[in-house]
C-alpha cells in the first residue's frame, strides 16, 4: 500500500470511497433515505474542486492505495474556529479495508502532514452515536475536548462531538 497526496483525477475514486464507506459506516445512525440517495458520480465534482483547492502543506488529501486502486483517504486544512489548529475533516476507507490497518496509516501519514505543516493540535468531528469511529480514534491517542454540536444531515438530529489530539 502506498500513501500520497491525492491529485484532482482521484476524485471519481475518492468519491467512490466517501459514499461506499458512508452508506456503511452511517447505516442506522443517518436516515437510510440519504445514503440510499448517496451517488459517487453527484460526488466526484466536489471531490475534483475539494482537491484542487488545497494548499499544501497547510491543507491536503492523501488517499490509501493498492493494487486494487484507491481505497481509502484522509483530508485536512486548518480549522474554522482555530485556523493554528488543523482539523481532520474526513477520514474513510472502503468497507472491506476496515480492520486491516489503512485507517491507521492513513492517520498516521495525515499527522506526519500536519507536523510538516507546523500545526502542533490537530481536531475533528465524530457522530457520539458512532462508536466503531470512537474507538478508533481513541485507540490513535484522541479525546473528546467537551465541543459538542447537532447535526442534521438527512433531516435527523444529530449530536456530533470534537475529539481533539496533539499533533507530535
Amino acid at each position: 500500500m502506498q500513501i500520497r497526496q491525492a491529485w484532482p483525477d482521484d476524485a471519481s475514486a475518492v468519491a467512490g470511497v466517501y459514499v461506499r464507506s458512508w452508506q456503511a459506516a452511517f447505516a442506522g445512525l443517518v436516515p437510510q433515505h440519504y445514503l440510499d440517495a448517496m451517488e459517487p458520480s453527484r460526488e466526484e465534482s466536489e471531490w475534483k474542486t475539494r482537491i484542487a483547492e488545497t494548499r499544501w502543506p497547510s491543507s491536503g488529501v492523501l488517499v490509501a492505495e493498492t493494487e486494487a486502486g484507491i481505497v481509502g483517504f484522509a483530508g485536512f486544512g486548518p480549522s474554522q474556529e482555530t485556523p493554528a489548529v488543523a482539523e481532520i475533516g474526513t477520514l474513510y476507507a472502503m468497507p472491506e479495508a476496515w480492520g486491516t490497518g489503512i485507517g491507521k496509516q492513513l492517520m498516521l501519514a495525515t499527522l506526519t502532514a500536519l507536523g510538516q505543516a507546523d500545526y502542533t493540535q490537530a481536531t475533528l468531528w465524530v457522530l457520539e452515536d458512532n462508536e466503531r469511529a470512537r474507538r478508533f480514534y481513541e485507540a490513535a491517542g484522541w479525546h473528546a475536548d467537551g465541543t459538542a454540536v447537532q447535526d442534521t444531515t438527512g433531516g435527523a438530529s444529530l449530536n456530533k462531538l470534537r475529539y481533539r489530539r496533539p499533533v507530535g
